[in-house]
C-alpha cells in the first residue's frame, strides 16, 4: 500500500520532524512506496523539485506527486509523476456560445484524416531504476518491466511481459489511452492523472493479462481473455 506523505510550511522544521521520525522507527520506510502531496506547499517559496529531492535524498521510495500542477516538474525527475489522489485535478469545463438563429451555411467539408500517433517501441528489458518517457504517443515494451522502474507514454502502454514497475498512460490528457500487460504484478497504474496502486485491485488479477482504461472517470481493469 502506498504511503502519503504531506510536508506542511515551514518546510525546514517540519523535514527535520521527520528525520527525528525515520531515526526513531529506522526501516519504516524502506521500500515503501510514497506518495507526496504537496498541497500544503502552495503559496510559499520552496521549490517542489528541491522538496523532493530532499525527500529522495532520504531513500524514500516516491512513486507519485499530487496537490501540484505538473508544470512545476517539468525538466525534473519526477515530471509525469503528478498524479490525482481521488480523480483528476480541476479542470475548467468549456463552453461554446451558439446563435439564437443562424442562417443556412453550406455544408462543411470532411476533416482531415487524423494525424497518426508516433510511437516508441522497445525490445529489452527495463530494469528497476530506469524510467521510459515518451510524452508524443504509445510506448510498447517487449520485455519485463522491474520494480522501481516506470514507463510514462502520452498515449497507451503496451507490455509484452510482466509489469512489476509504474505505468503512466495519457499524460497530457489521454483519456482514451490504455495500458496493457501480460502479466501484472505492477506498483502503481495511472491514465490521465487518475492512479491505482496494487491494494485496489487485490489478488484476483495479479499474474494475470491485464487490460486498464477509463470509464466515466473510473480506473478500470479486467483479465484479458
Amino acid at each position: 500500500m502506498a504511503l502519503i506523505v504531506v510536508p506542511e510550511p515551514p518546510f525546514e522544521a517540519w523535514l527535520t520532524a521527520l528525520d527525528q521520525q525515520m531515526a526513531r522507527s529506522a526501516g519504516f520506510f524502506i521500500d515503501r512506496p510514497i506518495v507526496v502531496n504537496l498541497a500544503a506547499m502552495a503559496g510559499t517559496d520552496d521549490d517542489p523539485a528541491q522538496i523532493l529531492a530532499a525527500l529522495e535524498a532520504r531513500d524514500l521510495r516516491i512513486i507519485g506527486v499530487e496537490g501540484v500542477e505538473m508544470a512545476a516538474l517539468r525538466g525534473t525527475p519526477w515530471f509525469g509523476a503528478t498524479l490525482a489522489a481521488s480523480g483528476r485535478e480541476g479542470k475548467q469545463d468549456k463552453f461554446i456560445d451558439i446563435p439564437e438563429a443562424a442562417e443556412p451555411s453550406p455544408p462543411e467539408p470532411p476533416p482531415p484524416e487524423p494525424a497518426r500517433r508516433p510511437s516508441l517501441l522497445i525490445t529489452r528489458p527495463v530494469r528497476s531504476g530506469q524510467s521510459i518517457v515518451f510524452e508524443e504517443g504509445d510506448v510498447t515494451i517487449i520485455g519485463p518491466v522491474s520494480s522501481g522502474a516506470e514507463i510514462i507514454a502520452g498515449g497507451s502502454i503496451h507490455i509484452y511481459g510482466t509489469l512489476r514497475g509504474r505505468a503512466v498512460a495519457g499524460l497530457l490528457g489521454g483519456a482514451e489511452a490504455r495500458i496493457f500487460c501480460t502479466k501484472l504484478a505492477a506498483e502503481l497504474l495511472a491514465i490521465d492523472g487518475l492512479y491505482r496502486t496494487a491494494d485496489h485491485w487485490g489478488h484476483g488479477l495479479h499474474g494475470k493479462p491485464v487490460q486498464v482504461w477509463l470509464d466515466d472517470k473510473e480506473l478500470r481493469l479486467a483479465a484479458l481473455e
